[in-house]
């Protein structure tokens, strides 16, 4: 059997963190496009609840803030429980294995609302080795 996802969407708002006993949690949700209009010509989305665990948490709460472009790769997992009046009730999100950035920093730091812009600072051609590596005249398309 195989139960994987891949997501591109829009964080709905800052990431929420949790510990569940001593593991650490952090909750968000992602504004995911379905890509057409419906008949009235507007754009729909989909919320997808996400859950990352660990490492993985701590890298969510620290990098990603509402509004900004990720992609997600995890698996969808069912949860069955009961409300408060004794309905059945089922939510349906995913479990988070893997999250990077979709977007560029610059493209980040307007997603947020400041005026911050990454620079690269000046390369010294003559403090590099020999040919160890070629420095890039534009990392704009670098997604970190």
């Amino acid at each position: 059997m195989l139960n994987k996802v891949i997501l591109m969407g829009r964080l709905v708002c800052d990431p929420e963190r949790k510990y569940i006993g001593d593991r650490k949690v952090a909750n968000f949700t992602l504004a995911v496009d379905r890509g057409r209009k419906n008949a009235n010509g507007e754009r729909e989305a989909d919320f997808i609840d996400c859950a990352a665990w660990g490492s993985s948490a701590e890298f969510v709460q620290k990098w990603f803030a509402k509004g900004m472009m990720a992609i997600v790769v995890g698996r969808i997992q069912t949860r069955h429980w009961e409300d408060r009046n004794g309905n059945k009730r089922v939510s349906v999100g995913v479990q988070v294995d893997e999250i990077t950035f979709g977007e560029t920093k610059k493209a980040r730091a307007g997603a947020r609302g400041d005026d911050l812009v990454y620079e690269r600072p000046p390369v010294d051609p003559d403090a590099l080795g020999a040919d160890d590596f070629t420095a890039l005249e534009d990392d704009s398309d670098v997604p970190f």
